[in-house]
């Protein structure tokens, strides 16, 4: 997970929630499943690097989150500082543990020729569609047993399908009490206006400190418009799309849609240096 980070107020909050010693832990597979140690991770380490890149470049022409992403973007956008973001990343894992509770479940990924086919599969075994990635795909959310009942019949229809590695319903109606629990926290914490332009995968354009609050608290139970969020910034624009995290999934997924527009993830660079210099050779296009 991005091993070029210098140590930084990012970082110094990570340790505090999780010790010095995180990137050594990582080996042990069952702490790195924690739900808290890897939204704690997701968030600080996306704005550790976030903070080194924008340091050289400035300030990006537009911010988005995917799932637990939004609490860096939205830090990035300035809502609140970095160590609110981690905080509050410990805290909505919390959230979502209590409500996943004796409730086996999870999400699956479904990819092909799937626009007319996910309402009567999500009808029939009684999903929800949890993000909407594109015209074809699509993360649907639900109990397990449905999940793997639903997925064999996604196959037999000619459908890819990916069971994910999560362990709970994220943006679906069953983290209904995570989503009023979190957003119960969120109403002590103070909330800014963003003064980057900031995206949200259920209210679009944030543009008051309100409406980030009601964003945070929604998404948590609701689907996510993943496919909105990239029409937004395509609709910007923008020269260059740079994914900053973990792995390369939000990049391919720009890149096959808008493939005149690069996009790269900043975790297949060895160095700062080697993002900062391909990011420049973009723009000097």
């Amino acid at each position: 997970m991005l091993p070029w980070l210098e140590r930084d107020d990012a970082l110094a909050a990570v340790e505090r929630e999780l010790s010095a010693e995180w990137r050594n832990k990582l080996a042990d597979p069952v702490w790195a499943r924690n739900n808290a140690n890897a939204q704690i991770l997701l968030t600080g380490l996306a704005l550790g690097a976030y903070q080194q890149l924008a340091a050289e470049l400035g300030p990006p022409a537009v911010v988005a989150g995917y799932s637990v992403g939004e609490l860096a973007a939205f830090a990035a956008a300035g809502i609140f500082d970095t160590a609110t973001a981690v905080r509050l990343a410990k805290q909505r894992a919390a959230c979502m543990d209590a409500a996943g509770e004796g409730c086996a479940t999870g999400l699956m990924a479904v990819s092909g020729n799937a626009s007319n086919r996910l309402k009567p599969l999500c009808q029939a075994f009684d999903l929800e569609v949890a993000i909407r990635l594109g015209p074809e795909s699509a993360v649907l959310g639900g109990p397990l047993q449905a999940l793997t009942a639903a997925g064999l019949e996604a196959q037999a229809l000619g459908l890819q399908v990916t069971h994910l590695n999560v362990a709970m319903a994220s943006h679906t109606r069953w983290m209904r009490p995570a989503a009023q629990a979190f957003g119960a926290l969120l109403r002590d914490v103070l909330l800014l206006a963003p003064h980057t332009p900031l995206i949200s995968a259920v209210h679009g354009r944030v543009m008051t400190a309100g409406q980030a609050g009601e964003a945070l608290e929604r998404q948590m139970a609701q689907t996510l418009r993943w496919d909105d969020c990239l029409e937004w910034v395509a609709e910007q624009r923008v020269d260059v799309v740079l994914e900053i995290g973990p792995q390369q999934a939000l990049a391919r997924m720009w890149n096959d849609r808008w493939p005149g527009v690069p996009a790269r993830s900043v975790d297949e660079f060895r160095s700062r240096a080697a993002v900062l210099a391909w990011v420049r050779k973009q723009l000097a296009r």
